[in-house]
């Protein structure tokens, strides 16, 4: 029903469904095969099941459905091809979650010991070495940190409101949704209409990172993104503020909006949050936040460290859109007999 109508499961367990599922029990066809044959047929079974409120897949629409199936080896051979498809897609998923719960550990790991210039590892542990720790307002940190209010580093400015009626033609603005990614993608971007005052005051520079400040879950609030290099005017839209440090060679950019999304942080700012009809971050409250200041070199030895796993990320991440794509056409062409296949 809903959103979930038309998808395809393979049972590989015993099991009993309710009356939402409708359940298909090969006995001419193998059984794989039979499983990608219907997800190559969910548009088509959606279309005929349109009709009411929300799609509704009736027992008598899929049984009149027609499927055209080759001789049984070749049903074999198929379901062999495409299986294989999907254990490389599990095994690269796997290792993107993988890659991606080492980067939670070593942000962790970076931003509470941070990296000895002297040797190039990470700081022992406090209870291994108390004595290379100091106390702060953020607990035991590394002696040579200095802890510091966002207020005092950098200055916050609240975007640009504008009527409906703005929208969809100018230059490119900043919205909520552009604040996940890590770094902002400049292509993605929609358009507003601002006049040259309004283009001085809300322009985006290199190094400006930029928050949510107003969303529906709390969980979304203060989400933060950074502002690459750009040859045009960029600008920000008012459900979202940005912060510029004013001084970027001892405040590496890069370092704080890796920094900005660390679960500690996220979880002082959305404490500081307000909630009402959505949940919302303001400058004031912002400002009295902290933020930890190792020196710049250490900064940008910790980023190359992070950069490091987010490639690793990125890489297993395009190939398995590659490897999706080359699914999507093995799948058109295996199923509908456009490529013939010799047992």
């Amino acid at each position: 029903y809903g959103a979930t109508a038309g998808q395809v499961s393979k049972l590989k367990i015993k099991a009993t469904s309710n009356q939402a599922v409708l359940a298909i029990i090969p006995k001419e066809l193998d059984d794989f095969f039979l499983y990608y044959k219907l997800i190559s047929l969910k548009s088509k079974i959606l279309f005929l099941a349109q009709g009411s409120g929300q799609p509704n897949l009736s027992k008598s629409l899929v049984d009149d459905t027609l499927i055209q199936f080759p001789t049984f080896p070749v049903q074999q051979k198929i379901a062999r091809i495409l299986s294989t498809c999907d254990a490389v897609l599990e095994k690269t998923e796997a290792a993107i979650a993988k890659y991606q719960a080492i980067k939670q550990g070593m942000m962790q790991d970076l931003f509470t010991r941070g990296i000895d210039l002297s040797t190039g590892k990470l700081r022992p542990k406090y209870e291994e070495a108390s004595e290379l720790y100091k106390e702060s307002e953020l607990g035991w940190i590394p002696r040579e940190w200095e802890v510091k209010l966002l207020g005092e580093v950098g200055e916050f400015k609240n975007g640009l409101n504008k009527d409906k009626d703005s929208f969809g033609y100018g230059i490119p603005f900043v919205n909520i949704i552009d604040a996940y990614p890590e770094k902002l993608e400049l292509s993605k971007l929609g358009l507003i209409n601002a006049n040259k005052s309004e283009r001085e005051i809300y322009k985006l520079i290199e190094g400006d990172i930029i928050f949510v400040r107003s969303s529906v879950k709390p969980e979304g609030v203060g989400y933060n993104t950074i502002f690459p290099a750009s040859s045009g005017t960029i600008v920000y839209c008012g459900f979202m503020i940005r912060y510029r440090l004013e001084n970027q060679i001892d405040y590496l950019p890069e370092f704080y909006n890796q920094y900005f999304r660390s679960f500690p942080f996220r979880k002082s700012l959305i404490n500081v949050s307000t909630v009402s009809a959505n949940t919302n971050i303001n400058q004031e409250n912002m400002k009295k936040l902290l933020l930890i200041k190792p020196c710049a070199k250490e900064q940008s030895v910790i980023i190359k460290r992070i950069n490091s796993i987010k490639n690793k990320i990125y890489m297993e991440q395009s190939a398995l859109s590659k490897f999706r794509q080359i699914k999507s056409g093995l799948m058109q062409d295996l199923l509908s007999g456009k490529l013939e296949v010799v047992v």
